[in-house]
């Protein structure tokens, strides 16, 4: 069963900001993957430009697109004038010149080629325009509440905005939702007719771990750049955003995960998480995934549905699947009236058992996560898988 790992959002409601404030600020966030603890962040709910990381956005779509059957990496996708006109970077491709689904995938990894990300987006959407529509209805979907796109490249548009924190769920969304494209991410190389592109992500050559995932720059962005990494048995998400070149934002990216992991090899975070919960040790495991409240039927209840359907909080994520599922039941009881009808859930990959209530929809599940965090409990929200 597909995972989908769980991110930390913001629990306070946030308004918005006017296009006019966005700017090459500095902006950064690191986080754990697989628990959605926040390992260091800076400004990192403030809207700036995306740049060509709104390129991770596009794919998803195609990814989106590609397991729905509607496309396939074989299909040929056709290039208009529009497309052929974009700026670079780009492949130079022609009116009326096809691009298969697979070579668009790689263009966009590797070069970052601004006229096919137009091509992708015609192809799926009509238009730019009301592809960039869906890629921002999209984006509020997977909890992304702070970005808008306007086009699919990243090419300048100041109503084009994004936060370090969104392009962080974005990042854990991509690799989670869609394992089975994500690896297009770590191409060091792509050959299109008679030339070979290298990747503009250079953490993929000179930082151990490195498996993705895009980089991004414009005169007004600065140099951003979205990493994931993983390394004894951690991963982390990585964004910076409006490094004054692309050298000094990679040094410092390196530096933040350093830090990052150093704090995980260090304190063991999930251990004491599961020690400062007073979690009894020595239990045994039930026999099934998750667990219905009193007075629910389990033949009534499908979860696969309702995680597609329902909000999802997590509280926790453990090394064995006993105490994963004795936090969410301390979850639900600490959430009281909140908790009622509420479905505990382990959902379990491999050797990491993530704790987790089902069954909110998006205003619950936001007040049991600001209930459970003044009772000093971790508590991060997602969306419903689609």
């Amino acid at each position: 069963m597909k995972v989908i790992t769980a991110f930390f959002l913001s629990m306070a409601m946030l308004i918005a900001v006017a296009p006019h404030e966005a700017a090459a600020r500095y902006a950064s966030m690191v986080i754990d993957a697989d628990t959605g603890r926040v390992l260091h962040a800076v400004n990192e709910d403030t809207r700036n430009y995306p740049a060509s990381l709104t390129k991770i956005m596009t794919l998803y779509m195609a990814f989106d697109a590609l397991e729905a059957g509607k496309i396939s990496l074989d299909t040929k996708l056709k290039v208009s004038k529009r497309a052929s006109g974009m700026a670079p970077s780009k492949l130079n491709l022609r009116p009326g010149d096809t691009i298969t689904v697979k070579d668009a995938i790689l263009a966009l990894v590797t070069k970052s080629a601004n006229d096919v990300a137009v091509v992708i987006a015609e192809g799926l959407g009509g238009t730019e325009i009301e592809f960039a529509r869906m890629m921002t209805e999209r984006a509020r979907q997977l909890g992304m509440s702070r970005t808008t796109f306007r086009n699919a490249s990243g090419l300048p548009n100041r109503r084009q905005l994004s936060t370090a924190r969104d392009m962080a769920l974005l990042g854990l969304r991509i690799r989670e939702d869609h394992p089975d494209f994500y690896d297009y991410f770590a191409t060091t190389h792509f050959k299109y007719g008679n030339r070979t592109y290298k990747n503009h992500n250079t953490l993929l050559s000179s930082y151990e771990g490195t498996d993705g995932i895009k980089t991004g720059y414009t005169n007004a962005s600065g140099f951003n750049l979205v990493a994931s990494v993983e390394r004894g048995g951690y991963r982390l998400i990585g964004v910076v955003f409006g490094g004054k070149t692309g050298a000094s934002r990679d040094k410092h990216m390196k530096t933040l995960l350093d830090r990052g992991f150093a704090k995980l090899f260090e304190n063991d975070l999930r251990q004491n998480e599961l020690v400062a919960m007073n979690v009894p040790a020595g239990q045994t495991a039930a026999p099934v995934q998750e667990q219905l409240p009193q007075g629910d039927a389990a033949a009534d209840i499908d979860l696969t549905e309702l995680q597609a359907t329902k909000w999802t909080i997590q509280v926790g994520a453990f090394s064995r699947a006993e105490p994963a599922r004795t936090v969410a039941q301390q979850a639900v009881t600490r959430l009281g009236a909140l908790g009622e009808n509420r479905v505990v859930v382990v959902d379990s990959a491999g050797k990491l058992h993530r704790s987790r209530v089902a069954g909110f929809d998006k205003s619950g599940a936001f007040a049991a996560c600001r209930t459970l965090k003044s009772q000093k409990m971790d508590c991060i929200v997602f969306a419903p898988r689609s």
